[in-house]
């Protein structure tokens, strides 16, 4: 196998927090390489051309006024995300119910006489007294209202940010998302599908590095307790490339796979098996020659079977579908969403909630994909409340990404954060490396 030296930093991966990561490690002048074996950038939230429709794989929210935007503003990457107004509404008997000005306090006023006793435990929240944990956001609610509306929301908005049923999430969770997190207050769509943003962090990591494409870590080679080289197959042929730093996109199954269990510390084994929770979600692209509704950005549903929410893409970016064509995008989180599940079924009854939000809807829609995402290719890598360390326990190696989120976190701006928090802590340990090393 070649043996190459050049390169300070070694990023597998490039989903979201891959690239935040590679991004910011090259902008700080470390020699950064960028690995993936797909043959584009972008991962679980990339983008694919079909019939002339640009295509989100997975994600396609991108939050402004936060780490995320702070990632492209420091290294100088292109942001063009238009945010819709308003960007959140909800969908309520087949009409669009915007809550922009009156929040949580308007939308549950009309449904529930409890609606004051649940702001309340949002004041509380906010002032950091939370429930156990171990209490689901369903059990949570249910203490306060039986209102099945409200649970309705309740559930598909747990579904919408964080891919998991309300009886999966912890109320914990959700209260920290919803009153010290985003939110998802401010986002917009990427003009040229998400992609765009992940093309922007790769042309930066070229500028002191180099992205490559289409090349499969195959393993990380581990020496006394540190990450010290990886080996990759680059069209068929094998290398390995040493670096002592290597930062994982691939989620911490699969690093820890890459490196070998027995590198690991017992405890991080015990709370890889214990904690980690995939969640899945099932994914609607669709188009039509007549819009569907109003609304420019993001509704949640109310009552549905699996039906979450869904984006109208092109009151944005008409950019993302040929001329004459509204574009959409449909999310649904089947039962159970952290276990197994019948695919066929799961699909079905998404599909059936379509068809009763907008009526005729087979008649009226072109179906442009429709993918599930579970497994090794889930909506999260794990569900906020069980996320991992980003500390491995292997010097030299840390993970980022959606199954190593701070507490409560979700989304594109989740990833980032963990890429600027470990590279944070990458540039702080170089400053303290003796001059010997």
């Amino acid at each position: 196998m070649d043996t190459n030296t050049d390169y300070d930093a070694i990023v597998i991966g490039a989903g979201a927090g891959g690239c935040c990561a590679a991004a910011r490690l090259a902008h700080n002048g470390l020699r950064t390489l960028l690995i993936d074996d797909h043959d584009r950038v972008g991962g679980r939230a990339s983008t694919e051309i079909i019939d002339g429709h640009l295509v989100n794989v997975g994600a396609i929210a991108l939050e402004f006024g936060g780490v995320f935007q702070d990632t492209f503003e420091l290294v100088g990457a292109d942001f063009p995300v238009r945010m819709p107004n308003p960007a959140n509404a909800f969908y309520l008997d087949r009409k669009v119910v915007d809550v922009g000005r009156g929040g949580w306090s308007m939308l549950l006023g009309g449904l529930t006489k409890q609606a004051a006793r649940i702001l309340e435990q949002f004041a509380q929240a906010k002032s950091g007294s939370l429930p156990d944990g171990r209490m689901s956001t369903k059990d949570w609610l249910s203490g306060y209202t039986k209102n099945e509306t409200v649970h309705a929301i309740f559930r598909n908005l747990c579904a919408a940010i964080f891919a998991a049923n309300a009886d999966e999430l912890p109320a914990r969770a959700f209260l920290t998302y919803f009153t010290s997190k985003g939110a998802f207050k401010k986002f917009g769509f990427h003009p040229e599908g998400t992609i765009g943003a992940w093309k922007a962090l790769a042309a930066v990591v070229q500028r002191n590095g180099d992205v490559w494409l289409e090349t499969r870590a195959e393993a990380i080679k581990v020496e006394n307790g540190a990450a010290k080289a990886i080996v990759i197959n680059r069209n068929g042929t094998q290398a390995r490339l040493v670096s002592d730093v290597i930062v994982s996109n691939a989620g911490p199954k699969a690093t820890v796979a890459l490196a070998g269990a027995e590198h690991f510390p017992d405890d991080y084994i015990a709370r890889l098996k214990r904690d980690l929770k995939p969640a899945a979600n099932i994914v609607f692209n669709f188009a039509s020659r007549e819009p569907l509704l109003s609304a420019p950005g993001i509704v949640t549903f109310g009552k549905t079977r699996r039906l979450c929410n869904l984006a109208n893409l092109t009151a944005s970016c008409p950019e993302l579908a040929p001329a004459g064509w509204h574009q959409y995008v449909a999310y649904a989180v089947p039962v159970p969403a952290l276990g197994d599940f019948n695919e066929t079924e799961e699909v079905a009854l998404a599909h059936e909630d379509l068809r009763e939000q907008f009526p005729g809807f087979d008649g009226k829609v072109k179906m442009l994909s429709i993918r599930v995402m579970r497994g090794d290719w889930p909506a999260q890598r794990s569900c906020a409340g069980y996320d991992l360390p980003r500390e491995t326990g292997i010097a030299g190696l840390w993970c980022v990404g959606d199954a190593v989120k701070e507490y409560g976190n979700g989304g594109t701006q989740a990833c980032a954060e963990t890429a600027k928090l470990v590279v944070d802590d990458i540039l702080a340990r170089q400053q303290h490396r003796p001059a010997a090393e």
